[in-house]
């Protein structure tokens, strides 16, 4: 039950991502002493770590609602380094 508390105080994906874009613009001001400029950058670590978590628990739900015909299958998400365009193609051209 702990567990749960704590993700429930985590800010949304759109406030830490809100949060982060007002870190970086404070970081690049460079008005910021340096001791400003270690804890906005401790805070922004945080905050990527939390984006990055939720991006990823979206892309499974996505991978488990992606459908083909009648079944539900597993079809990774395409990434920009990774379409899933190249992954079909690779296969037609190991048939030829």
């Amino acid at each position: 039950m702990a567990i749960t508390k704590s993700t429930d105080k985590q800010p949304g994906f759109e406030k830490s991502l809100e949060r982060l874009e007002m870190i970086v613009r404070e970081m690049e001001s460079g008005e910021l002493s340096l001791e400003k400029m270690m804890k906005h950058f401790e805070e922004g670590m945080s905050l990527v770590g939390i984006c990055s978590h939720k991006l990823n628990e979206v892309e499974r739900k996505i991978e488990l609602l992606v459908k083909q015909g009648n079944q539900t299958t597993l079809v990774p998400f395409a990434t920009p380094e990774e379409p899933a365009e190249d992954a079909a193609g690779s296969e037609a051209s190991e048939e030829k």
